[in-house]
């Protein structure tokens, strides 16, 4: 029998499912991105903004501080997206 190295080891390679979503930027978060909403694929809201940081640098202070919306509700970057959902970036508000 011939020595199991990491080279023969099978591991599983069904990772969480990619979805593309709609991502909506507010305010400050849409003069970083330089649009008002783009198409993103990932399995995340966190996946989905680190792309987006990604092809817009300047996004990335507001995203640090920002809330997302997922389809109207808050949730966090753990948050998994679905395919057809929406990612809102709001960053923080002033006033009332």
């Amino acid at each position: 029998m011939a020595p199991s190295g990491p080279e023969s080891r099978t591991v599983g390679t069904t990772g969480p499912a990619l979805a593309t979503v709609t991502v909506r930027y507010w305010a400050a978060a849409r003069a970083a991105a330089g649009v008002d909403s783009e198409a993103r694929t990932g399995a995340t809201v966190g996946d989905v903004v680190d792309a987006a940081v990604a092809d817009h640098p300047d996004l990335a202070r507001v995203a640090r501080v920002a809330s997302f919306l997922l389809d109207g509700r808050k949730v966090g970057r753990e948050a998994r997206v679905t395919d057809g959902g929406t990612v809102e970036v709001l960053p923080p508000f002033a006033g009332g």
